[in-house]
This record gives structure tokens, C-alpha cells and sequence, in this order.
């Protein structure tokens, strides 16, 4: 999907480029930091160059540190990786299997 972008010339939204941000690190991710999200006993906040593999709740969804700041570097960077987009990204994978499908239950949807 990346390459086609790329080789299209598509505007992409800023915040799948790397850009410094307000972070806290959770079970090998990284989450933003905002006033929607509670920190657990031990998680701090910095700052850190990170951008989003893919957009989603800032609840389930982490950033990945990253300098890939146009899309020739976003091209590069996938191209290097052995995890899946969701697979860095999801929290709610890390949960359990069915975690999309309790929050579905709980009218997250």
C-alpha cells in the first residue's frame, strides 16, 4: 500500500509521519500521552520522534518510534520490518483474542 502511495504521489495525513510527541511506554508500546488515557502506577511520560502505522482510539492504538518524516522513509522503514503494522500497534491484540469483540459488547461501537 506504501509503495502504491508513494508511486502515486497521494497527500497523506501528518500523522503517519515521525514528529515529536508526548509518549508513555505500556506493554512494549508506545501510547500517547493525553488527558483520555490514565497512566499506571510506574508509567512516566517523554518525548519521543514517533509516528502511527495506523490511525485508530488513542486507547488501542500505539506509535512506533520512527524518524520517517515523508514517504520515501515510510517506505524504507516497512520495507525493513518483520512486525506487522497491527502487530506493533494494537493494543488490543495484547489484551486477548476476542478484545475488539468485548469492546463491541461494552458499546464501544
Amino acid at each position: 500500500m506504501w509503495r502504491y502511495i508513494h508511486r502515486e504521489r497521494l497527500e497523506v495525513p501528518s500523522i503517519y509521519f515521525a514528529h515529536e510527541r508526548e509518549v508513555f511506554a505500556r506493554d512494549g508500546m508506545l501510547y500517547a500521552h493525553s488527558p483520555w488515557v490514565e497512566l499506571t502506577d510506574g508509567e512516566e511520560p517523554f518525548s519521543a520522534s514517533v509516528r502511527y502505522r495506523t490511525v485508530g482510539d488513542m486507547s488501542c492504538t500505539g506509535a512506533v518510534a520512527s524518524q520517517a518524516a515523508d514517504l520515501e522513509s515510510v517506505v524504507g522503514e516497512i520495507a525493513a520490518t518483520r512486525i506487522t503494522e497491527r502487530g506493533e500497534t494494537r493494543a488490543d491484540d495484547r489484551v486477548s483474542e476476542a478484545a475488539m469483540e468485548d469492546r463491541k459488547r461494552e458499546g464501544y461501537f
